[in-house]
C-alpha cells in the first residue's frame, strides 16, 4: 500500500520504532476498569497493530487525515465503524462509548494542550490516557508545586488524575523527526468525583493565578477576591507555582465565603 505522506499542518510525526510502540501500549493497564480503547492519530497503525492484538478491550481508531483514514481502511478491513473519520476535538464521547474507556496516542503536538483539555471535559468517561507528547509539555502535566514547569495543566490534570512520566523517546524514531525530544505520559483517573468547591470558580482562580505567575496571588487573583475581608490571608502572599491542588481548593472556598 502507498505510505502516508506527514502532514505539516496536522503535526504529524509518524513512530517508526516498533519496540517503543509496545512499550506505549503496554502501558495502558485495563485490569477490567474498561473494555474500549481509543487511539488517537494512529497515521500508519504503528500503534493499532499492536492495539489490535489486545482481547482485553476493543479498539477504535479516530484520525482527521482523509489519507490516513483511507490507508487504514485498506489495512484494517474488519474495523468497520471501530475506524472514525473525524476530528477528535468534536467528538462526542457519550454517543461513541458505551461507558468507561481509555485514550491512547502519539499526539499531534500542535494540538496537545487541546487534546488534554478535552478530556478533562470527559474525565467522569475517560479512566485511563497514555500518550506521546512533546517533552515539555509531558514535565508540565507531571511536575509538582515549587517547580517552574508546574502550571495551569499540571493542576488541572492532577485534579482529577494521577499523572506518570513514563519514558523520553529521542526524535530519531519519528518519520519525519521532530524538532525536540518527546516523551509519554499516563493519566489514570483518581476518586475525585467532585473538588469540593465551586469548580467554576476554582477554574478562573487557577487560571488568573499563573497568568501573572511571578506576582503573588494577592495580586494575580485580585480581581476574583474581597480585598478588605482577605487581608489576612497569608495563602494570597504566595505565586501559584506554591500551591497543591488541596491549596487550590482551600483558596477557592475561602475566596467564595469571603465574597459575602
Amino acid at each position: 500500500m502507498t505510505l502516508v505522506r506527514a502532514k505539516k499542518h496536522l503535526g504529524q510525526h509518524f513512530l517508526t520504532d516498533k519496540n517503543i510502540a509496545s512499550k506505549i501500549v503496554d502501558s495502558l493497564r485495563p485490569e477490567g476498569r474498561y473494555k474500549q480503547v481509543l487511539e488517537v492519530g494512529p497515521g500508519m497503525g504503528i500503534l493499532s497493530d499492536f492495539l489490535l492484538q489486545k482481547a482485553e478491550y476493543e479498539t477504535f481508531l479516530i484520525d482527521i487525515d482523509t489519507e490516513s483514514y483511507t490507508f487504514l481502511k485498506k489495512k484494517y478491513p474488519k474495523l468497520g465503524e471501530r475506524l472514525i473519520n473525524a476530528d477528535f476535538l468534536e467528538l462526542d464521547f457519550k454517543a461513541k462509548f458505551e461507558s468507561q474507556m481509555a485514550v491512547i496516542g502519539n499526539f499531534p503536538y500542535n494540538i496537545s494542550s487541546q487534546i488534554l483539555f478535552k478530556i478533562l471535559d470527559h474525565r467522569d468517561q475517560v479512566h485511563e490516557v497514555v500518550g506521546m507528547f512533546q517533552k515539555e509539555v509531558a514535565e508540565r502535566c507531571a511536575s509538582k508545586p515549587g517547580s517552574k514547569e508546574y502550571g495551569i495543566l499540571s493542576v488541572f490534570l492532577q485534579a482529577y488524575y494521577k499523572v506518570e512520566y513514563l519514558f523520553t523517546v529521542k526524535a530519531g524514531v519519528f518519520n519525519p523527526p521532530p524538532k525536540v525530544l518527546s516523551a509519554v505520559i499516563r493519566l489514570t483517573r483518581n476518586a475525585t468525583a467532585d473538588l469540593g468547591c465551586d469548580e467554576k470558580l476554582f477554574w478562573q482562580v487557577v487560571k488568573a493565578g499563573f497568568n501573572q505567575r511571578r506576582k503573588t496571588l494577592r495580586n494575580a487573583v485580585s480581581s476574583l477576591i474581597n480585598k478588605e475581608k482577605m487581608v489576612d490571608n497569608k495563602t494570597l502572599d504566595l505565586r501559584a507555582e506554591r500551591l497543591s491542588v488541596a491549596d487550590f481548593v482551600q483558596l477557592t472556598n475561602e475566596i467564595a465565603e469571603n465574597r459575602q
